[in-house]
């Protein structure tokens, strides 16, 4: 994995002189860098355009200092900027100092705490278009800045005095370019407004805001190095959009659930913020704004914050067909969780009558809600620095904070040699998110155990001993259902995290404080990545799949890929159609994707040279490549596709199953692996577990055809962490079958062994599916 710190950046911010603005220039507006005003229709900026602009107003304005944090994925650069009144940008030091001790309560004194308090400033970082085809996100940043620059107005005078603003316009420069480029290249044309037929970040589309524990791309690393560990922000403003059929836009509080280790002031934090926003709306004639609806609170993956001292309000406007304007008729609005757009209610104030819907007015509602953000933190400053620190006192306090009585004291990493690359990942990961962490120089016995020399100790009393706690434990997500009897109630995303059981390593959670002889451990230094027999070997000819209707299974393939240093090659459908796959490729992986997307490929109106999926065509030439002796390799809903259109003798048993029947939303199961099996080499992990999300469950057919590499257990609950209903229906169940057909095999995982990078402990299964390491036979 890449790690990059950007201390360079940071100390360059701190060090930047006053001086530097000491003559300002006529402050550019976005129109004159830009060449059209943000909002109007079908205008897009390239992200150069962007750039530049924000070059300009830390010319032109003391108000504003503009820095490169460093490159991204394809190579561009990062931006952030820092808004403020004059004074406070000629000392930045001065805040940075102050944030540090603030987010710190062992620091200071609390006469100290109170003088920082008194004289601090809240820190408000405004992120946006991470998802880069929710395109109002890199407009309404220009807009903002602007206006922060420029305005005389009392709210932005006290938003300059009170707080200093750190806007990220977007957390996807990539994705900026991809989308635009894409965009320009349709205007006029049938498929205008259409989603690009590429991921819009290079590695992991829509999840790159599913990064926010694991840390794996280097846009992750530099907001969280340079910005959160530096700044410690006490709010977030996190701009996004939502479908086009619903609610104008969100804004906090959340729905139902919450993320138990997450501090109830935040909570209430973010549900004061959130209403204040949309009364601020309310009063100015915004309409169709919506709170408790749809999304939550509960993953680590999208909140950082959340465990860091800061509330994160996120905002989702309606979206339009990218900045191509479209019309909604009232009566084909839909309703979500709590709130029907057709319906006036608490948590829906005033109806949206429907009609015509532009990149303008997704402008203008972004805008507005993040000057409202922007105008309650500067009015309650005094509050947000107080509310802040009893945050963090709870935080250093431990479990002796009032609800946390149940809370380990400490928590155990044993030294476990076999698994050093699992532990040593958890370990980069722990204190990336400033995790103090100790190392024990002698054996020692806690909890009635006794753990070698060398084992890791995590007190959780520190500033962010909540985050530690929350990604070692398994989870258990409440059972709610639509109404008692009904469906469940989906969460926004998955619901496990648990990195002992996706990495594959021990962990104990220990009730008291451990006494032992150790060290802080320094900052630990990546143990390489290593697939035997396929790093750096480029004689076993490996290709991935490719849809134009692109899935982000396969992004995050080729990430792991890539950091494992396995050489492979892309494949298109037309590649695939094509046939003689054989004298080409020894394997070839599938991505996890429903199986009509890869047989049909691109659905609605696309360019005639995207159009078609891998057809009948795609299925002869796989059946022919696995007949000559090739390795198909499925992950996941591919499997799917491969029982069908291959004619496997494998059946899944969840097909047609309704949810109120079974539902596992992104959960982490028990399987019984067949550890005889030569699949299973390698395979260390003390708890056998798998990812289970949309996922398939298999009977074997004809078992002279076909090994069950993994099961899922014949009595029992396999819930290890997360959520699932209808246990039963997985008992005695494959999980991993190995077909032999012809001369080669057909792999079928019914889970993804690389789950966004983080299932470490069943990456041997995939190395050895690659490698065509065969099967028992029966």
């Amino acid at each position: 994995m890449r790690v990059r710190l950007f201390a360079a950046a940071v100390t360059s911010l701190l060090l930047a002189p006053a001086a530097a603005h000491a003559q300002s220039r006529a402050i550019p507006t976005p129109k004159s860098v830009i060449g059209f005003d943000p909002g109007d229709d079908r205008k897009l900026p390239e992200w150069q355009q962007v750039v530049a602009y924000f070059k300009a107003l830390d010319a032109a304005s003391p108000r504003v200092q503009t820095r490169i944090l460093g490159k991204t994925t394809l190579g561009r650069p990062f931006v952030a900027a820092f808004f403020g009144d004059s004074a406070t940008l000629a000392n930045l030091p001065k805040v940075h100092e102050t944030q540090r001790r603030l987010a710190d309560p062992r620091l200071a004194t609390a006469a100290e705490r109170a003088a920082l308090e008194k004289d601090g400033k809240v820190v408000v970082l405004v992120t946006s278009s991470i998802h880069s085809t929710e395109v109002g996100g890199i407009l309404t940043p220009l807009n903002l800045a602007y206006r922060l620059a420029t305005s005389e107005e009392e709210d932005a005078k006290s938003i300059r005095r009170n707080t200093v603003v750190i806007m990220v316009p977007s957390l996807n420069p990539d994705g900026v370019d991809i989308v635009g480029d894409w965009y320009k290249a349709s205007l006029g044309k049938a498929w205008e407004g259409t989603q690009p037929p590429v991921l819009y970040h290079y590695y992991t589309g829509h999840d790159n805001n599913r990064d926010w524990y694991a840390f794996t791309q280097v846009e992750t690393q530099m907001v969280i190095d340079s910005l959160y560990n530096q700044w410690h922000p006490q709010i977030v403003n996190d701009i996004h959009q939502q479908g086009g059929n619903g609610t104008r836009i969100f804004i906090p509080p959340y729905m139902d659930p919450i993320e138990p280790n997450i501090d109830p002031i935040l909570m209430a934090g973010v549900a004061q913020m959130g209403k204040s926003m949309t009364w601020r709306l309310t009063s100015q004639g915004f309409v169709g704004v919506a709170n408790n609806t749809s999304y939550d609170a509960w993953t680590p993956a999208r909140a950082y914050q959340h465990y860091h001292g800061a509330i994160r309000i996120l905002t989702e406007t309606a979206s339009a067909s990218l900045a191509s304007p479209v019309t909604v008729n009232f009566d084909d609005l839909r309703p979500g969780y709590n709130v029907d757009p057709k319906v006036a209610g608490v948590d829906f104030l005033t109806k949206w009558q429907g009609g015509k819907w532009t990149i303008g007015d997704i402008v203008k509602y972004q805008m507005a809600a993040s000057w409202a953000l922007l105008a309650q933190a500067a009015d309650d400053r005094a509050l947000w620095l107080a509310s802040y620190g009893e945050v963090q006192k709870h935080s250093v306090e431990g479990k002796l904070a009032v609800g946390r009585s149940d809370w380990p004291a400490t928590i155990v990493i044993p030294a476990q040699p076999a698994r050093d690359t699992a532990v040593n990942f958890a370990l980069r990961i722990l204190q990336r998110g400033q995790v103090e962490i100790r190392k024990a120089g002698t054996q020692f016995t806690a909890g009635g155990k006794t753990y070698p020399a060398g084992s890791y100790l995590i007190n959780t009393a520190q500033p962010y001993g909540g985050f530690a706690k929350t990604l070692l434990e398994e989870q258990h997500y409440p059972d709610l259902h639509e109404y008692p009897g009904g469906p469940p109630k989906r969460p926004y995303d998955v619901v496990a995290h648990t990195l002992p059981l996706l990495f594959g390593f021990d962990v104990a959670f220990i009730p008291d404080a451990v006494t032992v002889s150790a060290t802080p451990l320094a900052p630990v230094s990546m143990t390489p990545w290593v697939a035997n027999g396929l790093t750096d070997n480029k004689a076993r000819r490996i290709a991935i799949y490719q849809n134009f209707n692109a899935s982000m299974d396969e992004g995050w393939t080729r990430w792991v890929f890539d950091q494992y240093k396995i050489p492979f090659t892309v494949i298109t459908a037309k590649d695939v159609r094509a046939g003689n796959l054989g004298a080409r490729f020894d394997a070839i992986v599938l991505p996890d994707q429903q199986a009509r997307a890869i047989a049909t490929g691109p659905a609605g109106v696309y360019p005639d040279s995207l159009k078609g999926g891998l057809a009948e065509p795609g299925a002869a030439a796989f059946g022919a490549f696995v007949d000559g002796g090739g390795t198909l390799v499925t992950f996941n809903e591919a499997s799917n596709y491969a029982i069908d259109a291959l004619k496997l003798p494998v059946t899944n048993v969840l097909a047609g199953v309704r949810n109120t029947d079974f539902y596992a939303p992104g959960s982490l199961l028990k399987v019984e692996f067949d550890r005889n099996n030569p699949l299973l080499a390698g395979y260390t992990a003390p708890e056998q577990a798998v990812w289970f999300e949309g996922s398939p469950a298999f009977d074997i057919t004809d078992a002279t055809k076909a090994t069950a590499v993994a099961r899922y257990p014949a009595t029992g609950n396999p819930l290890l962490s997360g959520w699932l209903l209808g246990a039963p229906k997985l008992a005695g169940k494959a999980a991993m079958v190995d077909v032999r057909r012809g001369k080669g095999h057909v792999i079928l995982f019914g889970f993804r062994p690389q789950y966004r990078a983080q299932t470490m402990a069943t990456y041997p299964l995939l190395w050895n599916a690659l490698k065509g390491v065969p099967s028992i036979t029966p």
